[in-house]
């Protein structure tokens, strides 16, 4: 496993929250947010930076969201959709205008280093209150589901009084249109869920809970409609996870395996079978104040993990480079 720093907060009082993808050509991006002197701030923005060498040097992070205002704009994804387009999404949020909700940029020039990026638009989703904060997954009928968390009520306050709920926002028409299904209701604290389409056919949602495990819940109609959630055996201290198909068809899932504190990282693998008692795995960084991955697999097999490391302190977002073959290591 290789380790690389891609950006630490310098300027900035605090900085984390990464996501990563990487383009035919090998160009690396990275994005993440800071700004102000915490989250939530309405100053909060969004940077993005990328790497032509594999990861081993990255420009410097330049702003490429930064809202008016009232205005705050956070939690960005980067994903590459099925017709070669890289997306930026975000999530919006004001407590002036009482404005939360979905936003996305995109471009179909990641492969260089300066691309011409479209204009932003709102993923409409028809709820008073909606963000997400994972890669959409597209389905083998080619429908596109974003993970979104929502609420029925506008809130006061950043976040929603009442209890949030999981679900999905389904695209039939490669992201022109999106529709709001799902409505699973969890622990107090969920969000950020994640989806992937099982080999019995099934869609299988995880979801962070401040219960001290990961939650899940089941489609059978491709999203339309939810099992209740019910709770895993996946350890988990209420932060991000990630979870995510491998080219060799097993899930690779990138988790904090302590109840209480974001202390430690491993990447895991299920069998073939994707039952979910995940080996214990490679471990990416042993140190608290860790979290928030988000990986991609190049089309050689390696895998490009980030997640930052104390965000207020020394403010890293870090890049961890490893293949599949090091997860069977760890195993024997």
């Amino acid at each position: 496993m290789k380790r690389i720093r891609v950006a630490t907060k310098e300027n900035w009082q605090w900085m984390g929250i990464p996501t990563i993808e990487r383009a035919s050509n090998g160009r690396l991006w990275c994005s993440f947010f800071t700004g102000g002197p915490k989250e939530p701030d309405p100053a909060n923005c969004i940077l993005l930076s990328t790497s032509q060498d594999n990861g081993d040097s990255w420009s410097a992070p330049q702003i490429i969201i930064d809202l008016p205002g009232s205005a705050r704009a956070f939690d960005p994804t980067l994903w590459h959709d099925p017709e070669g387009r890289l997306w930026l999404i975000y999530n919006k949020a004001d407590l002036v205008t009482r404005d939360f909700s979905i936003w996305a940029i995109t471009t179909e020039q990641s492969a260089m280093a300066d691309p011409q990026w479209s204009s932003p638009r709102k993923i409409e989703v028809d709820a008073p209150f909606a963000f997400r904060l994972n890669k959409p997954t597209v389905l083998a009928t080619g429908e596109w589901l974003l993970p979104a968390t929502w609420a029925e009520t506008t809130p006061t306050g950043w976040f929603p009084d009442t209890r949030l709920l999981q679900g999905v926002a389904i695209s039939t028409d490669c992201g022109r249109t999106w529709k709001l299904h799902g409505g699973v209701d969890s622990p107090p604290w969920a969000l950020e869920n994640m989806i992937v389409e099982r080999r019995d056919g099934r869609l299988w949602m995880l979801i962070r809970t401040g219960g001290g495990v990961i939650w899940e819940s089941f489609s059978t109609d491709r999203g339309r409609t939810w099992s209740d959630g019910s709770p895993t055996t996946l350890v988990n201290p209420g932060v991000r996870f990630f979870i995510r198909r491998l080219a060799s068809g097993r899930l690779l899932l990138i988790n904090t395996f302590d109840p209480k504190c974001r202390k430690g990282l491993r990447a895991c693998l299920s069998d073939l079978q994707d039952e979910i008692g995940f080996p214990a795995g490679l471990e990416l960084d042993s140190r608290d104040n860790v979290s928030y991955p988000d990986a991609v697999q190049a089309s050689d097999g390696l895998i490009y993990a980030v997640h930052d490391c104390d965000r207020s302190g020394v403010g890293e977002i870090l890049l961890d480079v490893f293949s599949e073959p090091e997860m069977f290591d760890e195993y024997l």
